[in-house]
Formats: C-alpha cells, structure tokens, sequence
C-alpha cells in the first residue's frame, strides 16, 4: 500500500457513517482491499446487472448522471470528483478508478480488468467463510442472463450454470424476461436458487384460463419471497422484479403476465410476513433502480433494507431513508459483474441494530480466479470461441457506453447504421449495459454482441417526420427526467448519430427537446420526412438483419473504430448539476 492509497484509507473511515453514526465499512488499500471482518450475525452478498460477462472486462463509469428536484446532488446522482468526495475516495487511486469515470484510460492499464466469475466466486467464497457457515446469502439483483454471446446463443443457460457455482440463493429479474417465458420457466427450474418477484402477476385472461403460476388464486407467477435462517436469524428476501419490462422490452415474450411496482401490494405483504413469521429482518431483493428504490424506501415502511439493481449504480456508500415505520438501508451494487456488495446486520433485542456495508470491486489482477469456475467457463464459451475472438476493428478512441447521452461505443453503432443503411439519422436504445474498448486495443465480435446482444436485435430503416423524430426523443427524455421516480424506466436517453439537438432535463413534457439538426447543419423540419436508421424495436418484430451484423459489417470494412464526431445534446438549464462534468455537448 503507498502513501496515497494509505490516506484513501483514513478518508474512507471518516466519511463512511452507518445507522449510529458507526463505520458502514472501510475501503482500504491494494493488500486488504478485500479484508472485512465479520460484523453482526447476518452477512447479506449481493450482485446485480453482471449481463452475462463471465469473463474479466473494462466498464467505464458515467461522467453524466444528472439528478434534479429532490435528487439533486444526492447519490446516485454524483460523479466524477463529486462521487469521490462523497465517498471519501482519493483521485488515481484503485478504487476511484472503480468507482468513477476520471483518468480512466491511464487507470485501466495500471490497474487491470475488473470482474469475472472465476474471480467472483473467489471473493464470495471467502466472505462467506469469514461469515461462518450458515451465516450468509448470496443474492442476485438480476440482469443475469442477458448480455454477452454465450447467453444469447445458450438461451440464458450459460448463466443458470454459472450461478449455480457461484451459490445463489434467491434472485430476480428483468432481462431475463426477454427469453420466451417457456424459456425462463426452464432456467428456473434448472437454476439452484429461489426465483422470487412479488410483483408479477398473471393478467386476468391468463388467471381465467389457469395459465401456470406459482399461486394461481392470487396470481403470483413466481415465489413472492421466501423465509431463510441466517445466523441465527429469519430473514424475509421478497422479490421485486423490474415494473416496466413489457414497456421497455416486448411484451410478446411475456403475454400472460403483467408487471409493475404494485408499492400497496408490497406493503401488504410486508405486513403480512411479519404478521404471520417471527421474522427478524425483511430485506428487499430490488431490479427497480436507485431512484425508484429511494422512494419505496419512503412510502413503504417495515423494509430494513433494500439491496437494489438496474440503473448500474455502484454506490460506495449505503443511504439511510426514514419512513414512518423507521429507517430503510439503500444500495445499489453497479454492474457487469463488477462490484461484490457486502451487507453486515447486527441485531440487538428489537431488530437491526447496526450495520456495515461495503462495495468491493472485484479486481481480476487482485485475485485468485476459482479452478472450477474458470474450467466451467472454458468448456461453455468453447464451442463459440473462434466467433468470439474474430478481430473486426482497432480502436483508435476509448469505446464505452455509460451515460445520459451518447457514448462513443453507441456512435459507432449509429454510424454504423448510418453507413450500412444508407440512412441520415439513426437511433440506438439508451441501454447501461456493454463493456469497454480501450485505445489501440481490438474490437472482436465480443465486445460487439456486449453491446447489443438481445433477442430482439433487427434493424430497420423507414422514413419517419422531423415530428415523429421530435416525439420519440422526448418521450424518452420524460422517463429519464420524469420529476416522480415512480415514472422513471431506468434507461438513458435514445442515441442519435446524424443529428444535433438542444436538451432541457427541467423543461415540461413535450418541451425538453429544441433545435434538431443534421450533421451539416441543415435544420430538421417537422414536416418533412427524413430516412432513419434503428434497431430493437419493442413492438412488432423489424425486417432487417440483427444490429451486430450491421456493426461488424461496417467495422471490418472501415478496419479502425474511431469518432469523427459524437452527436451528444447541447443541454440546457442544467446549471452547476454535479451529475454532470467533462462533458463534450
């Protein structure tokens, strides 16, 4: 450990303050960066959003993450300089290279690539040690099956296997929707752990025609939450699947059954665990989002805690929501398999008395990677293997996706579309999934599937009016700046190559968006029609080829993978926002 790392040590301490004032955990430096010593009786794992990377991989953090109204300058809201200070974290370190997006091509090649299951595994199996037996659970936020080649090709299976290694106790989803629901129904039945999601409900056709179900008389597709023993203690997981996913996903793949964040229905049921189980703890296993979460945290009372997915959030730090009922512990464990969060319980006579929380990055140079994990994910990435590794492009630029408004990554998939389609304007979906190029290093046929490996992946190109154009980008900037969590679907704004636009996050609904133009500077009328590029369309099924196809085409022709001009909004009304720094638009 140097000098500086050292400090990081003390700034840490200081600022990490739990339920009593006490240390929710410390982030030390590079030889004991994954020392924790047991605290309390219970020890909660959790890990979210990994999208199937089973494999060590660079993820940037976003430099733009804008919060307004009562999440203004309030976590997750913070980034760059902003989330370090919050965090006690000093800048060049190891872990403000996890946690933030600052120095980050510098940083990635000192200190090497982050997650892996073979890598996480190691970490969960010592942690778990350290607890104790019968001391621990393993929890999956979701986000689990999707996201990389093998899981597309494998339907998921890759993943359920995987997990099954790692020792996951209970999980819930959003993506994993995106298969067939015969196809999710079977990975659960394959999978070792509990499915749990209190919030997914046959619809009333499906109900009427006894369509499978976990429950049909109230219709719970799925367990609702399920009671374990945990030092010494009854801990209630309830399952909260992500709300919105036949908005944000097709529904076709899920016709028998209906989502949503039903914050009555859990109150219910929380009222009814306690009611009917001398429970010691009821946590909530969440695919809702931070924001969504800090707001259930508020109006629903007798959660202790809420361990949180989806927006990607590595949060270094717990937030503490009271309630009428008491308080509520937040997190939100990042992404890609990047982040192990470590929630430490200590009861007293009436409940949780204290806590320490910890989110460790998981490092692959710091760590042992687990023999049999890493045996596992030879022999399934093997049959793709010559696929996986095609070399299509070299990055002349640092290629990621994360953030409000467009990456570069996302660029070049408009660009692509652009070239291939021969199209002025092309759309891309806001996702917070996809991995890392960093410059000069190859672009294979991987780290595009990272990007855009989904099962519903064709493209299409059709005429649409500077209206229409208009209209889809502000109905996407209504659920990315929508005033009332509740209405948010977690996702950022739609990429757009081709085109320049003015963004107002503050302005009202159907005002966010002003002054469209094409690349040459043309104005975008309304009422003229204009040739544009897309792809994942959510309703019915697009004609063209799969998006990846598209990209691969355009990349291996071009041979480099570079931005000539990244078509990010010029924002406005954002003022001094610290969701927002080194912005490009």
């Amino acid at each position: 450990m140097d000098r500086r790392e050292f400090m990081q040590v003390l700034a840490a301490a200081s600022a990490a303050l739990g339920v009593n004032g006490c240390a929710q955990g410390r982030y030390p430096g590079r030889q004991d960066i994954y020392r924790a010593e047991p605290f309390g009786q219970v020890r909660l794992l959790h890990f979210t959003d990994c999208h199937a990377q089973l494999l060590p991989i660079y993820f940037r953090e976003p430099n733009v993450n804008l919060g307004f109204g009562t999440a203004f300058a309030k976590p997750p809201h913070l980034v760059g300089e902003a989330l370090l200070q919050y965090a006690g974290i000093a800048r060049g370190t190891r872990l403000a290279h996890a946690f933030s997006y600052l120095d980050f091509n510098e940083s990635a090649r000192r200190y090497g690539k982050v997650g892996g299951f073979a890598c996480l595994r190691t970490l969960i199996n010592q942690f778990r040690s350290e607890a104790g037996p019968g001391n621990s659970l393993l929890l999956d936020g979701g986000d689990t099956w999707q996201g990389s080649g093998t899981a597309f090709w494998t339907r998921g299976r890759d993943m359920v296997g995987a997990s099954n290694l790692l020792g996951v106790d209970a999980m819930t989803g959003h993506w994993e929707f995106t298969y067939q629901d015969t196809e999710v129904v079977a990975n659960i039945a394959a999978s070792e752990s509990d499915f749990i999601a209190q919030n997914i409900l046959l619809t009333e056709d499906a109900q009427f025609e006894d369509a499978p179900a976990f429950d049909r008389d109230s219709g719970h597709v799925f367990q609702p939450y399920v009671l374990r023993e945990v030092g010494g203690k009854a801990i209630a997981i309830i399952g909260q699947a992500f709300p919105y996913t036949p908005i944000a996903n097709p529904s076709r793949f899920m016709p028998d059954w209906t989502f949503g964040i039903r914050a009555d229905e859990l109150q219910e049921l929380i009222q009814e665990i306690r009611s009917r189980h001398a429970v010691n703890a009821v946590v909530l296993l969440s695919h809702n989002g931070m924001d969504v979460d800090l707001k259930l945290a508020k109006v629903v009372s007798g959660l202790d805690a809420i361990l949180g997915g989806h927006t990607h959030d590595g949060m270094p730090r717990a937030v503490v929501v009271e309630n009428s009922g008491g308080k509520t512990i937040v997190t939100n464990a990042g992404s890609n398999g990047k982040f192990l969060a470590v929630l430490d319980l200590d009861f007293g006579s009436s409940g949780i008395r204290d806590f320490r929380y910890r989110l460790l990055p998981v490092f692959s140079n710091l760590l042992e990677a687990d023999a049999e994990m890493e045996e596992y994910i030879n022999k399934v990435r093997q049959p793709w293997q010559e696929k996986l590794t095609e070399p299509l492009a070299t990055a002349e630029d640092l290629l990621y996706r994360r953030g409000n408004f467009n990456g570069t990554f996302d660029q070049i998939i408009c660009d692509a579309q652009r070239a291939v389609g021969d199209a002025q304007i092309a759309f891309s979906p806001g996702f917070r999934w996809g991995t890392t190029v960093l410059p000069g290093d190859t672009v294979t046929m991987e780290r595009v599937l990272d990007q855009t490996c989904i099962t519903y992946p064709e493209t299409y190109v059709r005429e649409m009016t500077g209206a229409r154009i208009k209209l889809i980008l502000e109905d996407v900037a209504d659920n990315l700046f929508n005033p009332d969590p509740f209405y948010q679907q977690g996702g950022d704004m739609v990429r757009v190559g081709g085109m320049d636009y003015v963004c107002e996050p503050l302005a009202q609904v159907g005002q966010r968006i002003s002054e469209m133009t094409l690349d040459d500077g043309t104005r975008v009328d309304a009422g003229k029609t204009y040739k544009v590029a897309g792809w994942a369309t959510v309703g019915s099924k697009a004609p063209g080829p799969p998006i990846w196809d598209v990209v691969a085409e355009y990349l291996k022709d071009r041979k480099t993978a570079g931005i000539t001009r990244l078509n990010t909004p010029a924002l406005k009304g954002v003022g001094e926002n610290p969701g927002l720094a080194d912005y490009a638009g």
